[in-house]
């Protein structure tokens, strides 16, 4: 039987946003030309997975038909939700579905995750199907790769084989805390669930009462036309707001772990998705897109909906004017060398992969200070992504009207 997996696809991502209203939500943003929605349902075009069931909201249904229709999958099943209510409701309504076996292993995915080195993510998905039972939980850990203060963590101890027995979540921590958590070898929570159907029964019958008593009501009574599902409002809005985690990972013992070493985000910070931009850049470069400045230069690699991503170069002892914006905020991502900065009335070094972000109308500045350029990775953020949208206060090359 193969796994069937399902994708979970109702965020909003507003944790991108310095505003809620008329945003995209994360897994639809266009990167340039790719999507993280896009990427996800190209991950589960192999042989170890049935077809898809994608679990959203109306707000998304016309953009997640086309995604299915510009990727060739025909074949699939659409939970509609009619109000958000977390991942356990999510997970359980998609179990319940009449046609899907009880010892169905089904696989749980966010449609916001970047995952690199798939063939080696999904043998790892394959050799462990015939681990589960009607009552455990495996749930994917990442090797971390750095002290990170945006991911939950897990603690493990060996029980047989290559099987680990998860004995400890942690929520995100402080980056000291994170730091004594990697020393115990914790490992970042991706939140992906790996699983039979009876034991999502089992576990939310057990845990969750409630819960499952809504989420079996709203299945039962969906009005279903070309297998979209559209989950009845009058018990889903019954069913109590958790996440998976919290409903049952945390009440649960028999939850074991699969570790993956490999490159994998949740790009749930501008930090992270300027990363994936300074890994990938040379696929971006044009030269119409390079700028040439009295400090140097910048490079416009990609313009998206409300944000702009640039890499600017400062030669040495290269300095921008001390300037605000108006219409935009900025997140910048060191990659090379130690820039002074300047940021209303602090002055301060940033030393490379380290972060700043620069809000609307903040006073800032960037100078070289060294003999050897520096690099930055810039994301614009706003409704006015242009030169026009600088005001400067002074300027060494007499730029100041």
């Amino acid at each position: 039987m193969k796994i069937r997996p399902v994708i979970l696809c109702g965020g909003a991502g507003t944790r991108l946003w310095s505003t809620k209203r008329n945003n995209q939500a994360k897994q639809f943003i266009d990167f340039g030309n790719w999507t993280l929605f896009g990427k996800t349902l190209d991950r589960i075009k192999s042989t170890v997975f049935d077809t898809p069931i994608i679990s959203t909201n109306k707000k998304y249904l016309n953009i997640v038909k086309y995604h299915l229709k510009k990727k060739n999958i025909k074949k699939y099943k659409i939970i509609l939700e009619p109000f958000k209510k977390n991942t356990a409701p999510a997970i359980l309504s998609t179990a319940l579905l009449d046609d899907i076996p009880n010892e169905q292993p089904l696989i749980f995915f966010s449609a916001d995750h970047l995952i690199e080195k798939v063939k080696v993510f999904n043998n790892l998905i394959s050799r462990n199907k015939k681990n589960l039972t009607g009552q455990n939980i495996f749930i994917f850990g990442i090797k971390p790769t750095s002290p990170s203060i945006e991911y939950g963590y897990f603690l493990t101890t060996k029980i047989s084989g290559n099987i680990n027995r998860v004995t400890k979540f942690i929520e995100k921590p402080t980056e000291v805390n994170a730091k004594k958590i990697i020393r115990k070898k914790g490992i970042w929570n991706s939140g992906i669930f790996l699983l039979r159907k009876d034991s999502i029964i089992y576990n939310f019958k057990k845990y969750q009462k409630l819960i499952y008593r809504n989420c079996f009501n709203a299945v039962r009574n969906a009005k279903t036309k070309n297998n979209i599902y559209h989950l009845n409002k009058s018990s889903f809005i019954k069913s109590p707001n958790k996440s998976f985690d919290k409903a049952i990972l945390e009440k649960t013992r028999k939850i074991n772990s699969i570790k993956l070493n490999i490159p994998w985000s949740d790009l749930g910070s501008w930090k992270e998705i300027l990363k994936i931009y300074d890994k990938h850049k040379n696929k971006y470069i044009r030269k119409k897109n390079i700028y040439y400045r009295p400090w140097g230069k910048y490079t416009n690699l990609f313009k998206g909906k409300k944000f702009l991503i640039k890499e600017i170069f400062i030669k040495p002892k290269g300095i921008l004017s001390l300037q605000k914006h108006n219409h935009r905020s900025e997140h910048w991502l060191i990659t090379m060398g130690k820039p002074v900065i300047t940021l209303n009335n602090e002055r301060f070094i940033k030393k490379p992969f380290e972060h700043i972000f620069i809000p609307k109308k903040a006073v800032h500045r960037i100078q070289n200070s060294s003999k050897t350029p520096i690099k930055i990775l810039e994301a614009q953020i706003g409704s006015l992504l242009k030169e026009t949208d600088i005001i400067r206060y002074s300027d060494i090359y007499g730029r100041v009207k």
